[in-house]
């Protein structure tokens, strides 16, 4: 099969390169070449990519620790079941999925890939598998940031950081429908695109007094550093800071700061298919390039607007 495949840390995306590698399959499933328990083979249509991936230690060893270059990189996939391994139950052959595969072990950026049945949901018909490889982190990323560790109610103030790019987005959406009062930020040319995707304010970070907010319930942190730090002074008690960017640098006075890391979930993931039918929740993808031509994709110095993804198969 074709894959996008990294062998050095240090060479970045300069070091990715369009590679055949083996297929996996039934044989593997059955035990022959160490599969685990209740993983499947999925034929990727569409795989999303983050964009420090490979800045993640997981992209470059395993679960012990050990070297596991070449490495397939990309965690987001929509696409077909091909194979189930011995044991798996709630998903057949043929049937239409998304979401994310391990962090440990080969991605979604080839035609094929090994995911553990439980980490997929099925993907509606009606809806596209870039639009699906395009929601399943970003979306749940949001969900679980808003409502798993946020704790977002009805009436609530959020103040929803990068509100115009692929996670900001969801988020927006998400806590606009959950009745939150919402406050986007980012830069003057992210102000547009934010209120469109739901933003009742907007902050431009490069000009405008962040503290001018005035005191929310909770703050969605993509950004970290200065900001996050600067922002944690606006939750007011018994609030709290959510952050993907590590360890928090900023803590409210008299509320959590929670840094977490996204996991799949089947549930969630329905949950988010559906408002994507229903047109409830908008996706934000940004460019769209083939499996021959990802390497280029990600090594642009434009800058990234929405979700890159890559379609694997027509």
């Amino acid at each position: 099969m074709k894959a996008i495949v990294v062998t050095d840390r240090a060479a970045g995306t300069a070091g990715m390169r369009l590679a055949e590698r083996p297929d996996p399959d039934a044989a593997r499933l059955a035990g022959l070449e160490g599969a685990n328990y209740g993983d499947v083979v999925v034929a990727v249509h569409a795989s999303g990519y983050t964009g420090d991936e490979l800045e993640w230690p997981s992209t470059w060893i395993d679960r012990l620790g050990r070297d596991r270059t070449p490495s397939i990189p990309g965690h987001e996939l929509a696409g077909v079941v091909t194979a189930l391994s011995y044991g798996t139950s709630g998903l057949s052959v043929g049937q239409r999925v998304f979401g994310l595969t391990d962090w440990t072990r080969d991605g979604t950026l080839a035609e094929y890939t090994v995911v553990e049945a439980r980490n997929l949901a099925p993907l509606p018909g009606d809806v596209d598998f870039v639009a699906g490889a395009g929601v399943a982190m970003t979306g749940l990323t949001a969900w679980q940031g808003l409502f798993d560790h946020g704790r977002l109610r009805a009436g609530q103030s959020v103040l929803v950081h990068g509100a115009a790019g692929a996670v900001g987005s969801m988020a927006t959406q998400l806590a606009r429908e959950a009745g939150a009062h919402v406050i986007g930020t980012g830069r003057a040319t992210g102000r547009r695109a934010a209120l469109d995707f739901g933003a009742q304010e907007f902050v431009d970070l490069d000009h405008d007094t962040l503290e001018d907010v005035g005191r929310v319930d909770l703050v969605f942190d993509v950004i970290g550093g200065d900001v996050q730090k600067r922002s944690a002074a606006l939750v007011r008690a018994g609030g709290t800071l959510v952050t993907v960017t590590g360890p928090p640098e900023g803590r409210p006075a008299d509320g959590l700061a929670v840094d977490f890391v996204v996991v799949s979930d089947r549930a969630q993931l329905g949950e988010i298919a559906q408002r994507v039918r229903d047109g409830r929740l908008r996706t934000n993808i940004g460019t769209v390039a083939t499996l021959d031509d990802a390497v280029a994709a990600f090594t642009t110095t434009a800058p990234a607007k929405g979700k890159t993804v890559i379609r694997v198969r027509p």
